[in-house]
Order: C-alpha cells, then structure tokens, then sequence
C-alpha cells in the first residue's frame, strides 16, 4: 500500500467510549516491549508516528490510526508487563476484550510474538482468547533481525508448535531494522478487508 495520509484519531483510555468507525479496523496485539509500536511505524512509513519506548508497558490506551481515509490500525495496550500493578493488567486486560469484543468493523487481528523465544503463556492465552471470539490470530515473529538467517526456519516451527498451530499457518517473520515482513504484512491486511467487502 502507498501511505498517502496517516492520522491518529482517536485515543482510548479505560473509560472511552469506543468510536464508531465507519472504515475497517486492522488490530495489533502484543506484549509490551515486543515492537508493537515499531511495527506500526514500519507499515506506516513513519519514523517515530507511533510512540516508541525502551520502557515496557508504554501504550496505555487504544490508538486507532486512520491511513489514507481507507482503514485503521489499531494500537492495543501491550499485555504482560511485570512491573505494572495486577489491578492496571485487569484494566487493560478489560480494555483489550472491550473492543476485542464490541468493535463492529474488526476485520483482522495481528499478534506480535518474539521470534527468539517460545511462545509465552500470556500469549498463547491472547492467541486462543481472540480465537474465543471468533478470530484466527496472524502471528507476527519479531526482532527478525536478532537471530541469524539460517535460524529463522527452526525458530518460525517453534513458534507455531508453541502455539498449536498447523505448518501452513500464516507467521510472519518481522523486522524493524530491515522492515522485512512489512510487504506481507500489507498483503495480509488489504486480503482482510477487501475479502470480506465483496
């Protein structure tokens, strides 16, 4: 996709109303500090649109960016984040299924997941709860650019063993350094909305 026009629109904090958006909506999850942000930077060709932070647990809110007036990615609160209190993880936790559960123009949802590691349990939780509601899951592996090329195959069948999920199962490896993926990723989320618009 050529990115002619990105806006962040909206911003929803725990007792938002969520808007009623009339284009389809492309959501990303993922624990804090997995490249959420810089994802979303990568696809809309922005260096620093979406907010990076060395800090985990950076995005509080839901961030619903409007790109070229066809679509919007949607920025969930990252999940899992050691430090932040069990009473802020149950607030966003709620957020999340909030809108997991009540946007009506959902059409996709990317979980980000870590290429070096298995699958952690609160991600394989995120994984079968946004199946819960009636999703599958397009796993994004970041940090591509940690591990060595001849390591990525060995990596990706990690993940999708972690994550129960057959082998032509679509997981793409993704980096923020080279932008590697981020072709993919736009084919994946065009396929999603103008499938379902026909």
């Amino acid at each position: 996709m050529i990115i002619k026009s990105v806006n962040l629109e909206t911003v929803c904090g725990i007792t938002s109303t969520l808007p009623k958006n009339d284009k389809p909506e492309v959501a990303f999850a993922g624990k804090s500090n997995v490249g959420k942000s810089s994802l979303i930077n990568a696809l809309m060709n922005r260096k620093s649109y979406a907010r990076t932070s060395a800090t985990p647990g950076k995005t509080q809110t839901i961030n619903f960016y409007n790109v070229n007036e066809e679509l919007y990615l949607v920025d969930l609160p990252g999940y899992g984040y050691a430090k932040v209190t069990e009473s802020e993880k149950k607030k966003w936790g709620k957020m999340i299924e909030r809108y997991l559960h009540g946007s009506k123009r959902l059409k996709a949802v990317f979980l980000l997941t870590d290429i070096r590691h298995a699958p952690p349990e609160n991600d394989k939780i995120m994984y079968e709860w946004v199946v819960a509601q009636g999703f599958t899951p397009i796993i994004i592996a970041t940090k591509l650019d940690k591990i060595k090329r001849s390591q990525v195959p060995k990596h990706l069948k990690m993940l999708r063993e972690g994550f129960g999920i057959s082998s032509d199962a679509a997981v793409i490896p993704f980096s923020a350094e080279t932008k590697q993926g981020r072709d993919e990723i736009w084919e994946l989320i065009e396929e999603s909305y103008r499938f379902q618009a026909e």
